[in-house]
């Protein structure tokens, strides 16, 4: 089904926005509980997909946004299908050679978003989806998640127990191409990473190519820094 063009005029809640299409106003659903307040603003042009089903509240979802010249992709569940999908077809080199793939794996009281497997070792990969970008940096979350820190927490157990375990950042703007923790929007959050990576934890993060066409995953990785940023006003250990 082809996307319909629209003008994003406002966002009543996190689930819902109003967008202007052909001169009607219209209510679409946002797959997206960050706040993309760098984003959807006023006026912005955004990409939907029309809903075939009657029992819908909103005839729309709002799956794309542009941004500084770029497509960025809103629809947060999609960046677990984008990463699943690159791992079968062998374009993360640092998830390569495993038999098993499955999605959602349920540990204790917690789902992993992908579970791996081989003959010498079991991989859990947490995936974030990325939209927020600042001073050129690509910053998880854009606002405060306590699910994500539980997420992380998780990961850590599970290494400790003698697993391999990755949270993979997924950014979903194509300007991004460095990836920093949101110090100063979660501390917490920010903290637990870098207390999962102390613990063997992965990080891995790449970021899609977005058309309306599709999306893809670029296969190259892109450097980090756990630290907080110089633009930040706090400098780095």
């Amino acid at each position: 089904m082809d996307y319909v063009k629209g003008i994003f005029k406002a966002r009543p809640n996190r689930f819902i926005a109003e967008v202007e299409i052909e001169g009607e106003l219209e209510i679409a659903h946002v797959p997206n509980t960050g706040r993309c307040k760098e984003l959807l603003v006023e006026d912005a042009v955004v990409w939907l997909k029309p809903s075939d089903n009657p029992n819908r509240k909103t005839k729309f979802s709002l799956h794309f946004v542009e941004n500084k010249g770029a497509l960025v992709s809103l629809y947060s569940q999609q960046a677990n299908s984008i990463v699943y999908d690159a791992i079968i077809d062998g374009k993360i080199n640092e998830l390569d050679g495993y038999s098993l793939h499955q999605r959602e794996k349920t540990i204790d009281n917690s789902r992993i978003d992908i579970y791996l497997a081989n003959e010498n070792e079991q991989c859990y990969v947490e995936v974030k989806g990325v939209t927020l970008i600042i001073d050129g940096e690509a910053r998880f979350p854009d606002a405060p998640t306590e699910r994500g820190a539980k997420h992380l927490k998780e990961l850590i157990k599970l290494k400790k127990e003698g697993n391999r375990c990755c949270v993979f950042f997924l950014i979903q703007h194509p300007i991004g191409k460095f990836f920093r923790p949101n110090w100063e929007n979660d501390p917490n959050f920010s903290q637990t990473l870098n207390e999962a990576y102390d613990s063997g934890v992965e990080i891995l993060v790449y970021r899609c190519d977005n058309q309306l066409s599709g999306i893809e995953l670029i296969p190259e990785s892109l450097d980090f820094d756990l630290g907080q940023s110089f633009a930040d006003g706090i400098i780095d250990d």
